[in-house]
């Protein structure tokens, strides 16, 4: 009976073995801390494709740019360090135009609106991610983008000199219209950066504010809703397409349920964390009409240079969008 014991718990452990060996990891290198909407978004992700795969699929979350910085995820995955990544697209706008095609100020300014426009653009980003080796999985947007500052600002020309955070060609260029100094940061760095007067001035979503405790530094909060950016997670194609077809499925299905129940995440947390900001001293407000309309003005100014650049798939994108 001892040697039959031995034997079934030897073949147990050989089986659990096998299995083991069976399943495959995937490192997920993510840029923003555990807590915000992206990481807890992409926990959620990797939880449904490990149980939807039969923990045939393990996927490990990295956040806080802990595997790899913001700004060399996309690399990674393209070159297969990282087998899935995420990053905010917008930031390779000077690779492509497209993927700025979510950031260019005021054209979407809400979530409705947001949605309209990146279904438009979706089919020609998933083109030219494949072209650089990637599968598209799902993006969630963040929420509105809204203007902080460490004074009261009424107009543009309130604005010349400030140093403000630029996290990709759209933020840079409205520095340049406005004529701020642009200072390339990452989100990882944004807290000390505020802290030590490298920048004094950014436009991120509330959700950004509340990660850093901007209010530790700044002072004013202008709820300007100039657009909603979007975090792509992407797959590197070599990886995706060793899996089998089921588990291909599931990945592809765990991206769908994630980019919609995100979304609706971003949406509800949004007036949460004004009210956040609020509460730990920070002045929110709307901006004044003055300013308001200097800011759409830039809008105006940044979809025509857009659509320069992106050339005609560019203007298809904006027709559709538009309804033209």
């Amino acid at each position: 009976m001892k040697r039959l014991t031995t034997l079934l718990a030897t073949t147990a452990m050989a089986c659990f073995a096998a299995s083991a060996a069976l399943a495959e990891k995937w490192d997920m290198p993510m840029a923003y801390p555990a807590t915000n909407l992206h990481s807890e978004n992409g926990a959620a992700f990797a939880k449904c494709v490990g149980d939807g795969s039969g923990g045939k699929l393990q996927i490990v979350t990295h956040p806080g740019g802990s595997l790899f910085a913001g700004n060399d995820i996309k690399r990674a995955v393209q070159t297969g360090q990282a087998p899935i990544g995420e990053r905010l697209i917008s930031a390779h706008a000077n690779e492509n135009p497209l993927f700025g095609i979510d950031s260019i100020p005021f054209l979407a300014t809400s979530f409705e609106q947001s949605d309209k426009l990146w279904n438009a653009a979706r089919p020609k980003m998933e083109e030219l991610l494949a072209s650089q080796n990637l599968v598209y999985v799902y993006a969630v947007p963040w929420p509105p983008q809204g203007l902080y500052v460490k004074k009261e600002v009424n107009s543009v020309a309130d604005l010349k000199g400030v140093k403000f955070r630029a996290y990709n060609a759209a933020t840079a260029r409205i520095a340049e219209l406005a004529g701020m100094a642009p200072v390339q940061i990452e989100a990882a760095d944004l807290s000390q950066a505020l802290a030590t007067g490298v920048a004094e001035s950014f436009i991120s979503s509330g959700s950004t504010g509340v990660d850093s405790k901007v209010w530790e530094s700044l002072t004013h909060f202008y709820d300007v809703q100039a657009w909603l950016p979007r975090n792509v997670v992407f797959a590197n194609k070599d990886a995706f397409e060793a899996l089998d077809e089921a588990t291909r499925k599931v990945v592809m299905d765990c991206g769908d349920k994630t980019a919609k129940e995100g979304t609706a995440k971003s949406q509800e947390q949004s007036a949460g964390y004004l009210k956040t900001l609020a509460d730990n001293g920070m002045k929110v407000s709307a901006p004044g009409d003055q300013l308001k309309k200097e800011l759409a003005g830039f809008g105006e100014t940044m979809t025509e240079e857009w659509i320069k650049a992106a050339g005609p798939d560019g203007k298809a994108i904006i027709d559709a969008y538009k309804g033209n």
